[in-house]
């Protein structure tokens, strides 16, 4: 199908929306956000303490636990229907946090503190229960798989589902006779088609890992230039987090994962994560009883498996990514490929979530033709080319086959949603979303006003290294989060009782556990 066609084909989408009787048909969706962050030292060194027990349990707390390692904090929130909300609560995480952390900081940038090897970055612990234990494991298999090192890295997660009352709507304007759980599902997959097609102007807009500290890439080959003594740079990089040095992971390349529908992606991660890989293997899956993977798969879980967006569904106890998925359909979107902010305290703003919500609608209503190979390997060129060179002049993609200029196909996307903001302002004198987008346009005109060329200008103009800035503004925002008066008493007495809450919990599982560890494990690969 031409471009054409498919422009044409949103067009007549769009135009419905708009004149669909129901003006705000895209309003009240439910966002939440995801945010990592390293402990670190005052001196900016990697913390080596345990997870702070008054936050509570890593295992069981809904809102503060651990990702990779013990050291890397991951604050979620729920789910809310305006952006302001969900910002406010980061904000109140990150406050009750700080008050926890004695004189530790949180690492204000997506790429790691200075960290002298692998073996300085100490894994998450999450007790001796069986799924605690797994978690551990798993943990130690990707730091054999792919170094420690990787694993340190952090990023911002967005979560979003339509409002309900949009998928009737959108059910008559497709002309589909039902709107249930395999038609929502059906159109989750056009929108991750058409994000792998258009998820690149994310990395442009958003990216802001220009840099990374050379201890980082220590023992590793790479072709980035020294900025500065202690610094490494690409030019014109907007996210080397995504780049072929950061989370893009060269183990996964030949893994292919389709999203032209639930059922080949379920199966696809089935294959992988049921398929032995012999180089896996021989690194060992059990020595002396002690585990140093879950299995030697291609996969170890299905969670294992990077990409810029993934389907979700919430998963009951011990149930499996794809299980949840297959059992109830797609229940929303959680895009990964944000970089931290060390310009934003709390790692993202409003104006950057409400441009995600505007472009995952677009992403959901332009025509979405099933991704051939050779296609995706273009799409997954392109996310590379702009992450490595996001900001060089005269910079051309691959589109249809042809290479086209990135700044037109970038114009293009974003005149496409002026429309989705307007129904999304739609009640709102302030018209937050086409402000939010006006803010994106500019960075397409003026390449100065990218997050990446900033941090760019901020350390040509400090003289600092990437080191010494990222330091500087963790201090600046654990300042920011402290000085905060008054404090909100009622959540951060929320927080103390979940965090109790939670310790609770972790002591039941802990209590409940039976059997060996070895017949947990297959009872959960069998299910």
């Amino acid at each position: 199908m031409s471009s054409t066609a498919i422009d044409i084909a949103f067009e007549r989408r769009l135009s419905s929306l708009i004149n669909s009787g129901q003006p705000e048909i895209l309003q009240g969706g439910r966002r939440g956000v995801e945010k990592e962050s390293l402990r670190v030292t005052p001196q900016g060194r990697l913390a080596m303490t345990l997870h702070p027990r008054a936050l509570g349990s890593a295992l069981t707390s809904e809102h503060i636990t651990t990702d990779y390692s013990e050291a890397l904090i991951e604050l979620v929130t729920p789910t809310f229907t305006t952006t302001w909300e969900l910002l406010q609560y980061l904000l109140d995480l990150h406050e009750f946090v700080y008050r926890h952390l004695g004189d530790e900081l949180l690492w204000a940038t997506s790429m790691p503190c200075r960290i002298g090897s692998d073996d300085e970055i100490p894994l998450a612990q999450y007790g001796p229960s069986h799924v605690g234990r797994m978690k551990t494991v798993y943990r130690n298999g990707l730091g054999l798989r792919y170094g420690r090192m990787m694993q340190a890295i952090s990023g911002v997660h967005f979560n979003y589902s339509f409002p309900l009352a949009f998928w009737p709507a959108y059910a008559d304007i497709v002309k589909s006779r039902e709107y249930g759980t395999d038609f929502v599902s059906e159109r989750y997959f056009d929108l991750l088609r058409n994000y792998r097609r258009h998820g690149w102007l994310v990395l442009y807009l958003f990216g802001v890992s220009p840099v990374v500290c050379q201890s980082f890439l220590r023992g590793r080959e790479h072709h980035l230039r020294e900025f500065a003594p202690g610094t490494a740079y690409e030019p014109y990089a907007t996210s080397l987090r995504m780049s072929d040095i950061g989370y893009r992971n060269r183990n996964q390349a030949d893994l292919t994962v389709s999203v032209n529908s639930l059922e080949e992606y379920v199966r696809d991660l089935g294959r992988a994560v049921s398929t032995a890989h012999p180089p896996y293997a021989a690194l060992g899956v059990e020595e002396n009883g002690e585990y140093r993977q879950l299995n030697a798969n291609i996969l170890q879980i299905e969670n294992e498996y990077y990409s810029f967006i993934r389907p979700k569904r919430v998963a009951r106890s011990g149930e499996r990514p794809t299980q949840a998925l297959r059992r109830a359909g797609v229940e929303y979107v959680e895009v990964r490929a944000l970089d931290v902010s060390a310009f934003d305290p709390v790692g993202v703003n409003q104006n950057k979530l409400r441009f995600l919500e505007a472009f995952v609608a677009l992403c959901l209503l332009k025509d979405s033709p099933p991704i051939a190979a050779a296609e995706q390997h273009a799409l997954d060129q392109n996310h590379v080319t702009v992450a490595s060179r996001g900001r060089e002049p005269g910079l051309a993609l691959w589109r249809d086959g042809t290479l086209v200029p990135m700044h037109d196909w970038a114009r293009e996307l974003l005149d496409s949603m002026r429309g989705i903001c307007e129904i999304l302002d739609r009640g709102d004198p302030a018209r937050p979303y086409t402000l939010a987008l006006a803010i994106q346009a500019a960075k397409i005109e003026d390449v100065a006003k990218t997050p990446s060329a900033r941090m760019m200008a901020e350390l040509g103009a400090t003289g600092e290294s990437f080191f010494d800035l990222a330091l500087r503004m963790s201090s600046l925002h654990k300042g920011y989060f402290l000085d905060l008066y008054p404090p909100d008493g009622a959540r951060l007495r929320e927080f103390t009782r979940e965090a109790e809450e939670s310790l609770a919990q972790q002591k039941a599982i802990e209590a409940a556990d039976r059997g060996t560890f070895a017949e947990y494990l297959a009872r959960y690969f069998a299910g």
